[in-house]
């Protein structure tokens, strides 16, 4: 199976990676320092549930170049959808699975315009792995999955051929016919958990220590599940319980990725995660007093630290 990771950071190097060391052809898409890491040295994903060292590791920054692909791991920034869309046409056949594994949940929507509705399925990626230096990947935590599914529900040939390359490469994976749903219960999580842990900057073994900021992961759960059942989602009765234990069952020194970029100085994703909570419920008419605080206080980092 040939496979090409557009954007090889914590997401698509760590599972493209094992999709590699399993005997797939993944080809991966990077730039700068880490791309020449792993031009030099290899891929390396340093992980609780083993090392991975992929070298020789095929690597390019120029899309271009790959060729039609069986499927398209979609794992760049939120911010730059639009661009590597245009970017990845030439590798898009009549066949060819995109599978967008980012934060957020417009991703599918907005590159529909751009490949087309055929190319595009919905994807979750459930890790929390970030590139520690360039050439590495470094996972905290041993959980690993993808969920993905046909964006109208029907089970296709490409689908579970490559649940099956998943399954191979040893990390979980669920092939479903109600992507929209696993979309949404990943947002909620994201949303809540990247807004409260950049607002306070600690690891989840921190936060939940504390009586008070457990109350603000509440809320903001309940928040964003309010918007998400207003626009018709159908989300599980028990979901809050559910997210509420997942947070006290976090790995201690696990962060979301959108805390660490913050900590760096980087660009945010918070426009699309608990931004677009907030922005969403102002459409509706549904309250989100809690992310509309949080996001007030951060989204002047949104662009990288202020000047």
């Amino acid at each position: 199976m040939r496979i090409a990771v557009i954007g090889s950071g914590g997401v698509g190097g760590a599972f493209g990676a094992a999709l590699a060391q399993a005997g797939a052809d993944v080809t991966f898409v990077a730039r700068g320092a880490h791309l020449e890491a792993m031009r030099a040295n290899g891929l390396r994903v340093v992980s609780p549930r083993g090392d991975t060292h992929i070298h020789p590791c095929k690597a390019t920054d120029n899309p271009a170049a790959i060729g039609q692909v069986d499927v398209l791991l979609f794992c760049v920034k939120l911010w730059d959808v639009e661009s590597a869309g245009a970017a990845i046409k030439s590798l898009i056949g009549p066949n060819t699975a995109v599978i967008p594994l980012q934060n957020g949940i417009d991703a599918a929507d907005r590159l529909i315009p751009i490949l087309g509705p055929d190319a595009v399925m919905g994807g979750v990626a459930q890790i929390s792995a970030t590139i520690d230096r360039p050439g590495v990947i470094r996972q905290t935590g041993t959980f690993m999955k993808i969920v993905f599914g046909e964006l109208d529900g029907r089970m296709s040939a490409r689908g579970a051929a490559f649940q099956s390359m998943c399954q191979k490469a040893g990390f979980d994976v669920a092939l479903t016919d109600a992507i929209q749903t696993a979309l949404w219960e990943k947002f909620v999580l994201l949303a809540a958990n990247s807004s409260v842990a950049s607002l306070i900057r600690l690891p989840f073994g921190k936060l939940r220590e504390d009586a008070d900021v457990m109350a603000l992961f509440s809320a903001s759960f309940a928040e964003a599940i309010a918007v998400g059942r207003a626009l018709g989602v159908a989300l599980p009765p028990d979901m809050q319980t559910r997210l509420e234990k997942a947070v006290l069952n976090f790995p201690p020194m696990m962060k979301p990725s959108m805390a660490v970029d913050l900590e760096r100085g980087n660009r945010l994703e918070l426009p699309w995660l608990g931004g677009k909570v907030v922005a969403l419920g102002k459409q509706l008419g549904v309250p989100t007093p809690v992310l509309s605080v949080i996001y007030a206080a951060l989204k002047l980092h949104a662009n990288g630290a202020p000047e």
